[in-house]
């Protein structure tokens, strides 16, 4: 027999993290996974949009890096040490400048601000873009009430937002 999805247990707003302690459902680490995590549906529907295979590829990979940013947030800190949990890499950033630098040449040069639009897959990028940086807002309060987030993060999501905000770069490569 198949495991129920539901479990009830969450029906009086509390939840576990990864680790057993149990939350209330407003905490800022659910806030914050659950916005990686929407996020991270919004980057699927992207990949759905565009028909480049190597920018669909980047971002599979990013829904991968963010899955790791997600499991870090929804683990108990106390306990993370004594779990296996993946981990982000400076190298994962540097993924992201050297495609943000090459969307870049494509550019012209910032005269005015950028209006989302253009094309449907753009400007389903530029609403990832918009969750990005609530994501990053989000781990911002996280870090300045609980001390022991990953700086690594923070940059990530803050180099993640910059690709977004590069996307129109992609218009031509989307379906």
């Amino acid at each position: 027999m198949a495991m129920k999805i539901y479990t009830k247990t969450g029906d009086k707003g509390s939840t576990s993290l990864i680790g057993g302690t149990k939350v209330p459902k407003s905490h800022l680490r659910i806030e914050a996974y659950g916005t990686v995590d929407e996020l991270n549906s919004h980057i699927g529907l992207c990949r759905d949009l565009l028909t480049d295979n190597a920018i669909r590829k980047l971002l599979q990979e990013i829904q991968d890096r963010l899955f790791t940013i997600g499991s870090s947030l929804a683990c108990d800190p106390e306990k993370e040490p004594r779990m296996r949990l993946p981990d982000l890499k400076e190298s994962d950033i540097t993924l992201l400048e050297k495609a943000i630098d090459s969307m870049n040449e494509s550019l012209p040069e910032m005269k005015n601000f950028i209006l989302p639009g253009g094309h449907p897959a753009v400007s389903h990028l530029h609403i990832a873009r918009c969750v990005c940086r609530r994501a990053e807002r989000c781990v911002v309060r996280l870090e300045m009430e609980y001390p022991e987030s990953d700086s690594l993060t923070l940059k990530y999501l803050n180099r993640l937002s910059d690709y977004f905000f590069c996307a129109r770069a992609l218009c031509g490569k989307a379906t």
